[in-house]
């Protein structure tokens, strides 16, 4: 989007910094999950009525990812990260400190504008200070934050609101923003300030049809691994007979084996977009018809739930990039848009495990759902590959 910063500069210290903010980003999105009952009660409504301050969140990352690029695009991208994450710590003060349900929904809402514009702008920041052959591995480090905040960061965040006040939780996340804000400040590169967008052409770009495809792939391929995160405690307790401490258990292994898919899918990723995306989503398919099997057992549940982890991430750092590379006129705005995929598709995966659940097809049809929808991705993804062999074949020809 904007022509700077495209020098590179040593990579170690502006990765460790939006690592930071994306670990702040993640422990804001996910910790108010374990934190609903306490929540509810603490302003007074029901547990479902809490639970739509994770809706509210999740709509204002999508809506908030186009809007907040191209709104912050006349300026420095270090400047317009520092002010994203000014945003994330002004909504989480502002949470803490709300005396109702409403203004507490509201509140959210600010917070999650920072979302899809910082994860958009700091991977084209991840990217520029880094080699081409290594931008999806500078990709994936930026989104490490995210993995670990699922790790330590959320179960401390939980932790803290359980036993101190949820309103403490929502106060040591804003010091997290920041710890970022500072980060970013001495990590990044001043930069120039941007141009004016041209909206109607950077909104153009993401209608080409090779765009919609990458971002409706990043829908499925997130739908996918939602569609039993979004009920895995349930699945483990019909299916394993698994205790809370289990699955507790469990979701620390999901979480390494996030952090873990994400280191794996950057740097195969550098090597090859499509082949890493079509092995990963392959084995998020095998894996997700095997589970009801592997579950059976405590051992197979840890198994498939670790490979799980792993393979469902891996595909995260080969979407971004593979969004970014195909909106080269926007890569920003394509790129937090992109964000805004991954916040449908956790919807679009809940909504189908739900079905699956309401229609009576019972807990072990809720991966089958999944395999079924990443089938899906895998397929837009073998047109996408057969299509780019085409234009290559034509290029070749015309020269």
């Amino acid at each position: 989007m904007n022509p700077q910063d495209t020098q590179p500069v040593k990579s170690g210290l502006p990765l460790l910094a939006l690592a930071v903010g994306a670990f702040g980003i993640g422990v804001t999105e996910f910790s108010p999950m374990g934190l609903l009952p306490v929540i509810a009660d603490g302003v007074g409504v029901s547990i479902p009525s809490a639970g739509m301050l994770i809706s509210a969140y999740a709509i204002g990352v999508m809506v908030g990812a186009p809007l907040m690029t191209l709104a912050f695009s006349r300026w420095s991208r270090r400047k317009a990260l520092i002010l994203l994450m000014a945003i994330f710590t002004i909504g989480n003060v502002l949470s803490a400190l709300s005396p109702n349900y409403t203004t507490l929904l509201l509140a959210r809402l600010v917070t999650s504008l920072n979302h899809g514009a910082f994860f958009g702008l700091g991977s084209l920041v991840a990217a520029s200070v880094v080699p081409r052959h290594k931008q999806a591995s500078a990709v994936a480090t930026m989104f490490m934050g995210l993995t670990i905040a699922n790790v330590g960061g959320v179960p401390a965040a939980t932790w803290l609101g359980q036993v101190i006040g949820w309103r403490m939780s929502f106060a040591a996340t804003a010091v997290l923003g920041l710890a970022a804000m500072l980060s970013l400040w001495f990590a990044l590169p001043a930069g120039e300030a941007g141009r004016r967008p041209n909206v109607r052409h950077e909104l153009a770009v993401l209608k080409s049809p090779v765009v919609l495809l990458a971002l409706l792939t990043t829908v499925l391929g997130a739908g996918a691994m939602f569609t039993l995160y979004t009920y895995i405690a349930p699945t483990l307790a019909d299916i394993t007979g698994a205790s809370p401490a289990f699955i507790t258990g469990m979701l620390v292994l999901i979480g390494l084996g996030f952090t873990l898919g994400n280191g794996l899918g950057g740097r195969l990723a550098d090597r090859s977009l499509d082949g890493t995306l079509i092995f990963f989503l392959v084995l998020v398919i095998v894996d997700l018809l095997a589970f009801p099997w592997l579950a059976s057992t405590k051992i197979g549940a840890a198994i498939a739930l670790l490979i799980f982890g792993v393979a469902t991430f891996a595909v995260v750092p080969p979407l971004q990039m593979g969004v970014m590379r195909a909106a080269t006129a926007a890569p920003g705005l394509a790129s937090s848009v992109n964000v805004g995929a991954f916040n449908l598709g956790n919807a679009v995966g809940a909504a189908a495990g739900g079905a699956v659940i309401s229609a009576g097809m019972g807990y072990a049809a809720v991966p089958i759902a999944g395999a079924v929808i990443a089938a899906g991705g895998l397929a837009l993804v073998l047109l996408q590959r057969a299509g780019n062999v085409r234009r290559r074949k034509l290029a070749m020809q015309g020269c």
